[in-house]
């Protein structure tokens, strides 16, 4: 009798060469984008390549979306979230900062909240669950929780789990919102149209700068947070018209979509197989909470609705962005609250990781010789 394909082995994208593989994922993100695009989810661009990604590694894949387009690809970002700062919902933001400052503790006690269940009930082994459930700074959480004895690939597949949900489930709010935010942006679809070429060659200089300041100087998200501040400094100061022509934006996308996709390989998917269910459920109470706190935004602080919901969000950044950048939101807002949320969760993960290591080990010492955690997975 056949027996079925083992999982481990089982790749049924994996044989073609790179090249053909390539060819597969750019057709189907094109595909799947004008789909997206078809039915008005917003960051079509986006989502379509992401889901592709997702598709092909998830299917044996090998190929895998290169470290510095993708990057390149957040300074752009960077630089269309600067076209939209403005000076009013900044200094609108410092007024209110202590709400705003409120919001992003609760989120950060609620993720620590989960992190501690998971990691209480032995779903996740060390403190991976708390590196995972951190909600923001996906690229610095992966980079940080090796070296708090947390598993690196579990916490990569728990950021990026996030990261698609949040997307999705933004899109689609964003989509289905009716009224307050007055309905998709519409942009121009004139693909190639003549370009102001000093303004593009200024716009390309801040991003390459920008990019590589944040790089060097190890800055959490740097690649998109500098060059957005420099490009917002100098267009506020009428030193830069930022141009960002339709093409440049749909490239810059394809390549976060791809990043983020094709993380998704079959061996992490089976690593992290046993703890599926947790995590994701842990996860949609993430973006349960945030609902909650962009209500609370919503009537504190007068914030429209859909504005509200993508700034609580729990990452990722550029996704969000992008989400934000297709709708009639405060795109400057949104990207406020991202970037506080993102820089006290970089700065609070490390303690907040020993905190847990260190509480846990006393749980242990004193069940040690007891019966087995109840609901232990492992």
């Amino acid at each position: 009798m056949t027996q079925p394909p083992n999982p481990r082995t089982f790749r049924p994208l994996g044989e073609p060469s790179r090249l053909v593989q390539w060819a597969i994922l750019a057709a189907g993100s094109v595909l799947l984008a004008a789909i997206f695009a078809g039915v008005g989810l917003p960051a079509a661009l986006l989502l379509g390549p992401m889901v592709a990604g997702i598709m092909l590694a998830s299917n044996g894949g090998t190929i895998r979306a290169p470290h510095w387009p993708v990057m390149a690809a957040q300074t752009i970002v960077g630089c269309l979230v600067a076209r939209a700062v403005t000076s009013d919902i900044i200094l609108a933001f410092l007024k209110g900062w202590p709400l705003f400052l409120s919001l992003v503790v609760v989120m950060i006690a609620a993720s620590t909240a989960f992190g501690w269940l998971l990691t209480r009930y032995r779903v996740l082994p060390g403190t991976t669950a708390v590196w995972g459930t951190a909600p923001g700074g996906a690229s610095a959480m992966m980079l940080m929780s090796g070296a708090f004895g947390a598993d690196p690939q579990l916490v990569a597949f728990m950021q990026y789990l996030r990261v698609v949900l949040v997307a999705a489930v933004a899109s689609l709010v964003a989509r289905l919102w009716v009224g307050a935010a007055g309905g998709p942006v519409v942009h121009d679809t004139t693909w190639f149209a003549a370009l102001p070429w000093l303004d593009l060659a200024g716009t390309l200089a801040v991003a390459g700068l920008g990019g590589a300041l944040g790089v060097i100087l190890r800055i959490p998200a740097g690649a998109l947070l500098v060059p957005m501040v420099i490009g917002a400094v100098l267009e506020g100061f009428g030193l830069l018209t930022i141009a960002l022509p339709p093409w440049l934006l749909a490239v810059s996308y394809a390549f976060l979509g791809w990043g983020i996709g094709l993380g998704f390989t079959r061996d992490i998917l089976i690593h992290a197989s046993r703890a599926l269910l947790p995590v994701l459920l842990t996860t949609l109470a993430m973006i349960a909470v945030s609902g909650a706190l962009a209500y609370v935004l919503v009537h504190a602080a007068g914030v429209d609705p859909l504005t509200a919901y993508l700034a609580t969000s729990p990452g990722g950044m550029d996704s969000v962005a992008i989400i934000a950048a297709a709708s009639r939101v405060d795109l400057s807002f949104v990207m406020a609250l991202q970037t506080a949320r993102m820089v006290i969760v970089v700065m609070t993960g490390p303690p907040l990781a020993r905190f847990v290591a260190q509480r846990m080990a006393r749980v242990r010492e004193a069940d040690s010789g007891g019966p087995r955690t109840p609901g232990a997975i492992g």
